[in-house]
């Protein structure tokens, strides 16, 4: 099994890298980050394209050439600690074939992000290296709470995190250990078959979405039993499940854990014999609290969880 880097810890004055591999911002948008950043004693450093937009079927922070240029700018930088993802969207798959990790393997760095930046995270542990799946710069504009942010730097300084959060009538107990993957269901689902995927044999695999109807849920889970996804991983952890299903119908639609998505889930994995937590803070939620992919996991289900890096 490869060994996973995990990159140093930050001091005060490092600079962090922010960009935009994916859906567009504006300076609004990411001014309390920036500020954040600053306030933290680190020194923001912003990508050439961090407020391009380029729109074509969506609105791209930039063309392609340009957020290739920003994101192997900022991955490969030997002034740069951390690389930090203004948000996510769609469009990180374009970048992945023209990553360039030269300067980055000899100073590896962390990258910040979630949702589309799932894409970015798998190709960075396909190469032996750990990544922060938190939350992205411009959703700090929005209503997220100060935890969220200050337990990613703490993760930044060097603190490994535990968590113990209270349990979910759709939990199946069990111990277990193993490497944390995963991120944004429809991007692992985006990936599968591709050399850009994640590897499951072992794994402790977390999931969370957004904006999904129930159907195309059930789809993502179903490819993934099909893959053979699920006689691999030794545990799964389910976190965010919002805005599901039909705004008009769905009367848990604003929850951060739609029952009705879990109850899904849990149906078609219960034939499996892996301990499954869920309810895990992490996702297009408020109240979202870092994992690290690429990280050892003890996964604890009973009468409460607890995950511990």
């Amino acid at each position: 099994m490869k060994k996973i880097i995990f990159p140093k810890s930050l001091k005060k004055g490092d600079k962090i890298a922010v960009i935009s591999p994916a859906g567009a911002v504006d300076v609004s948008q990411l001014e309390k980050g920036i500020k954040m950043i600053k306030n933290k004693g680190f020194v923001p450093v912003l990508g050439e394209h961090l407020y391009t937009k380029f729109s074509n079927g969506y609105n791209y922070a930039g063309t392609e050439k340009e957020r290739i240029k920003d994101i192997n700018w900022a991955l490969n930088d030997k002034e740069t600690s951390a690389v930090w993802a203004s948000r996510g969207g769609y469009g990180c798959q374009h970048l992945i074939q023209h990553l360039k990790l030269n300067k980055f393997i000899e100073n590896p760095k962390w990258y910040i992000g979630y949702s589309d930046n799932t894409v970015i995270q798998s190709y960075l542990l396909k190469k032996g290296f750990a990544s922060i799946h938190g939350q992205t710069m411009k959703t700090s504009s929005f209503g997220v709470t100060d935890e969220s942010y200050d337990l990613i730097f703490d993760v930044l300084k060097g603190k490994a995190p535990k968590y113990i959060i209270k349990p979910n009538q759709f939990n199946k107990k069990g111990n277990t250990k193993g490497e944390l993957v995963g991120g944004n269901l429809a991007l692992i689902y985006a990936l599968l078959g591709t050399k850009y995927s994640f590897e499951f044999k072992d794994k402790i695999l977390f999931i969370e979405d957004i904006g999904e109807n129930f159907y195309a849920l059930d789809r993502m889970i179903m490819s993934l039993e099909l893959a053979g996804v699920f006689t691999k991983i030794s545990g799964m952890i389910v976190g965010g499940m919002t805005n599901m299903g039909d705004e008009k119908e769905n009367a848990q639609y604003e929850n951060s854990f739609d029952e009705f998505a879990y109850k899904l889930i849990s149906e078609r994995l219960s034939k499996y014999k892996f301990p499954i937590a869920f309810g895990f803070p992490n996702g297009h939620i408020k109240d979202n609290r870092p994992l690290i992919i690429g990280s050892e996991v003890k996964l604890k289900v009973d009468d409460k969880i607890m995950v511990e890096f």
